[in-house]
């Protein structure tokens, strides 16, 4: 007896392990980024593991294997999807997941000191697959559907502050923070091939689920004097919230005869607006033999207190060209998220408008039929640029340049003929937000992002011998 493929059994396994490692991440992660303290929180990269070694370019992007299907998918533009298809009699389920290391510097504008933190999470993960029929294909039609999930941001900072007032010896100050933004999504895309001798594409997409996230604080003040002992005071505030979100997303090829081809797409993310709950306590307090919090007082408390926490609008841009022997593969995209519109509980916060530039290229080498692994290897390079949303005093600029690469672990023999692909995607980001002028501190950053791609065919019926 002979089964078709194992492929479907690794991704079994590596679908268990993932959702275990994203469940484990999240307890675990122990960053600790003083400026995720501001509106939301740290913006987590919104592209999969292959965009981001490309500085993050995904409006336009859409792979294709072997087979003619996708070998990965486009978590940023959903209309990406209308590329899976049931061609040449594969029905293949893409499993898609990724990681990152951050490492992370800050330094002092006003000082030589320095601290670095490390953190370890789970990106994204994202199963897609196609719906088409092929009578829908046979007249140009493909339908692809995905879902997943994914952090929008991130938030984890301890920062302790001393200073000196007039009428005591000295006060400190503890601020805590923890929390972030996610989002569980189902996506499709919808793809229809022209007519004529070039048959342009268009697609279109969308993408909607639940954004759900946490925003817990606090703010511990002792005061301390030689003489006179003061009770401390802590204020904790703690907030949860939740919604539904659509996206929506457009892509066009434009195919020519000897130029290659060229495709264009645009996303938007619309304004979200969030039910949320809060509760706060503001209390005095000491501390026992072995550094746990006693409460002496209440002086005020709120329990579930209801409001809403606005999540502003995101539009994307942006275009790649393929050359006509698909060594080559260059792209760009501009994003603007107009975070004027950001509200927490009617609160606005110190966050502005922002945008960014991405650019990169993908290099595929010539693939002969002797060829070494190397020449399986795709390779990636690019950048990213524009200003933080957070404004502390002048604007700071965020920015990284980048490199990547997908590691086959197939064949192509196995690729051409079963449709199976499972291949290690990775990429490096080394940047930074805050320059010389910032108030505060200036962050460099290096990023290690892994991630893994497979096709299996999930959906087909087994066959024996």
């Amino acid at each position: 007896m002979h089964l078709v493929n194992s492929t479907t059994d690794w991704l079994k396994r590596i679908l268990f392990v993932s959702f275990s490692l994203f469940s484990f991440t999240a307890l675990h992660a122990q960053e600790n980024s003083p400026y995720s303290r501001y509106g939301l929180g740290d913006i987590v990269p919104g592209q999969n593991i292959i965009n981001r070694g490309m500085g993050g370019v995904s409006a336009a992007y859409s792979d294709y294997g072997l087979v003619g299907s996708p070998f990965n998918l486009n978590i940023t533009n959903p209309a990406s999807l209308g590329n899976l298809s049931n061609s040449r009699n594969y029905s293949n389920t893409i499993f898609d997941f990724g990681g990152e290391v951050d490492i992370r510097t800050l330094r002092s504008t006003t000082s030589t000191e320095k601290y670095k933190a490390t953190n370890a999470v789970i990106s994204y993960l994202q199963v897609g697959f196609p719906i088409s029929t092929r009578k829908m294909e046979n007249k140009g039609m493909t339908w692809g559907l995905s879902f997943g999930l994914k952090p929008l941001t991130r938030i984890n900072y301890k920062i302790e502050q001393n200073g000196r007032l007039s009428t005591i010896d000295s006060i400190n100050t503890l601020f805590e923070g923890s929390g972030g933004v996610n989002q569980v999504n189902v996506s499709t895309g919808f793809r229809k091939v022209g007519k004529g001798a070039r048959k342009n594409e268009f697609s279109i997409g969308f993408s909607t689920g639940y954004t759900f996230g946490t925003k817990d604080y606090s703010t511990r003040t002792s005061l301390v004097n030689d003489t006179v002992a003061y009770y401390r005071s802590n204020l904790e505030v703690q907030s949860r919230f939740g919604g539904l979100f659509l996206n929506t997303g457009i892509q066009y090829q434009i195919n020519t005869a000897n130029a290659g081809v060229l495709r264009v797409g645009l996303y938007a993310n619309l304004q979200q607006k969030l039910d949320a709950r809060q509760s706060t306590i503001n209390e005095t307090f000491a501390t026992d033999g072995t550094g746990s919090y006693i409460t002496i007082d209440s002086v005020s408390k709120t329990n579930d207190v209801k409001g809403e926490v606005i999540i502003p609008a995101t539009f994307g841009t942006g275009f790649t060209y393929q050359t006509k022997k698909k060594r080559w593969l260059l792209g760009a995209d501009f994003e603007y998220t107009a975070w004027n519109g950001y509200r927490y509980y009617n609160d606005k916060d110190i966050v502005a408008n922002s945008w960014i530039i991405k650019a990169g290229a993908e290099f595929t080498p010539p693939v002969k039929a002797n060829s070494k692994y190397w020449s399986n290897v795709k390779y990636r390079a690019g950048f990213y640029f524009g200003p933080d949303y957070i404004k502390l005093g002048k604007t700071r600029n965020q920015y990284a340049a980048t490199v990547g690469a997908s590691f086959p672990l197939t064949t192509p023999k196995s690729i051409t003929f079963r449709g199976d692909y499972v291949a290690l995607n990775t990429s490096i980001e080394a940047g930074g937000r805050g320059n010389k002028q910032s108030i505060g501190l200036r962050e460099n950053f290096i990023r290690i992002n892994f991630g893994i791609s497979m096709n299996a065919r999930w959906f087909q019926k087994r066959k024996y011998d």
